[in-house]
C-alpha cells in the first residue's frame, strides 16, 4: 500500500486548505481561488525564477506555523514564500496588506505613463486593474517621469519601455523558450531598462510570448496595433496540427477576420501553453484552423461587457464576518462605476 502523500494545513483568511509541502503561499491561495489569491504582476508558473520582483503580492502571515506560531514580523511576498503546517496568513482581511498593496501600485504608476487611452494593452493590463483597485486619486510624485529613446527590435514586436515595470517575464520567456536571448535588463536603479544587444531584432521561434506575458503595454503586438480594442472583439479557442507547438491559441474575430492570435490563459492570465511565432503571426485565416468554441471570458473583464450584478460571497465564506466584510471592501474597490 503506497503511503499517505504529507500535507501541510495553511489557512488563508480563515480558508483552510491542504497542499504540498513546497506550496508557495501563493499557489495555496490559487487552490482556493476569488478575491483571497493575491495579485501577482511577475510571478508566472510556467516561467522558472519568476516571482519576487512585483511586491503587489505581499501578505501578511499571523501565525508561522503549529510548532512556531509566532507571527512573521514583516509582510512577505506570497510568491516567494512557502507555506508551513498550521501556517495562518492574511491577505484581504489585513488592513496592513491592503495599505502596503496601495503603496507598491504608487510606486509602479510612479514611471507608468497613464496613456491607456491609446494603449493596445488596455483591457487586459493587470496595473491597470490593480491601479482601479488600489489607486489613488492623485499621485505625490512631482519630478519629471524617466523617458526612454523608441528602438526597434522587429517587425513583429513593439516596445514601449516607458510602460515598462521590470518584472522580467519577458527575459525568462527568451532564457527558456529561446535558443538565444536577444535582450535583458541594461544599466541599474532607476537607469534600468530592458533593451536589446547593439538593437538586434527578436527573431526566434517562440519569442512572441513576450507579448502574452508582458502584464502591461511595454510589449505588445506589431500586427494588432492600433486595429482594435479587446472590449469589441471576441475570442475564440482553435488548434491546428503545428510541428512546432501544440497549436491551441485562442483567436480574436471582429467580424469575420482575426485581428490576431494568442496564446490561451488561464483564470490567473497565464498561458498554458506557449505558441510559436508561426501560429501567432503567420496563421490569420479561419481555413488556418479548427475552431472549437468562444474563450470563457471571466465576468468582471471589460472584455466581458459587464461586472459582477450583485455581491453574493460563497457558501464557503457565509459564516466568516470578518472576510464577508473585507470581500465586500475588495468588491467596492473593483465595482464598476455606475
Amino acid at each position: 500500500m503506497a503511503e499517505e502523500e504529507v500535507k501541510f494545513r495553511v489557512s488563508i483568511d480563515g480558508i483552510p486548505v491542504d497542499v504540498a509541502p513546497g506550496t508557495t503561499i501563493l499557489n495555496a491561495a490559487r487552490q482556493i481561488g476569488g478575491d483571497i489569491v493575491p495579485p501577482a504582476m511577475c510571478y508566472y508558473s510556467k516561467l522558472e525564477g519568476s516571482g519576487g520582483k512585483c511586491r503587489t503580492c505581499l501578505v501578511k502571515v499571523s501565525k508561522g506555523s503549529e510548532k512556531d506560531p509566532r507571527p512573521m514580523p514583516k509582510l512577505v511576498a506570497s510568491c516567494r514564500t512557502t507555506v508551513m503546517d498550521g501556517m495562518e496568513v492574511e491577505n484581504i482581511t489585513s488592513p496592513d496588506v491592503v495599505s502596503a498593496r496601495k503603496a507598491v501600485v504608487e510606486m509602479l504608476l510612479i514611471n507608468h505613463p497613464l496613456d491607456c487611452p491609446i494603449c493596445d494593452q488596455a483591457g487586459e493590463c493587470k496595473l491597470q486593474d490593480l491601479g482601479y483597485e488600489h489607486g489613488e486619486e492623485q499621485a505625490r510624485y512631482e519630478f519629471a517621469r524617466r523617458t526612454f529613446e523608441p528602438i526597434d527590435i522587429g517587425d513583429k514586436i513593439q516596445l514601449h519601455m516607458n510602460r515598462c515595470i521590470l518584472c522580467y517575464r519577458c527575459v525568462y520567456v527568451a532564457n527558456q523558450l529561446t535558443n538565444q536571448r536577444e535582450h535583458g535588463i541594461l544599466y541599474r536603479g532607476d537607469h534600468s531598462e530592458i533593451s536589446t544587444y547593439i538593437e538586434n531584432a527578436l527573431e526566434t521561434d517562440f519569442i512572441g510570448n513576450v507579448i502574452d506575458v508582458c502584464p502591461v503595454g511595454a510589449l505588445t503586438d506589431k500586427t494588432f496595433r492600433f486595429k482594435n480594442r479587446v472590449w469589441f472583439t471576441k475570442p475564440v479557442d482553435a488548434h491546428r496540427d503545428c510541428p512546432t507547438c501544440s497549436g491551441k491559441v485562442t483567436l480574436w474575430y471582429k467580424g469575420a477576420d482575426v485581428l490576431r492570435v494568442t496564446g490561451r490563459k488561464d483564470e490567473f492570465g497565464e498561458v498554458d501553453e506557449f505558441i510559436c511565432d508561426t501560429c501567432r503571426f503567420d496563421r490569420k485565416q479561419t481555413s488556418d484552423w479548427k475552431l472549437e468554441e468562444p474563450t470563457p471570458v471571466e465576468k468582471y473583464s471589460v472584455i466581458g461587457s459587464n461586472h459582477y450584478p450583485e455581491f453574493n460571497p460563497p457558501a464557503v465564506i457565509k459564516e466568516d464576518k470578518k472576510l464577508q466584510t473585507a470581500n465586500k471592501e475588495q468588491f467596492a474597490r473593483t465595482e464598476k462605476l455606475k
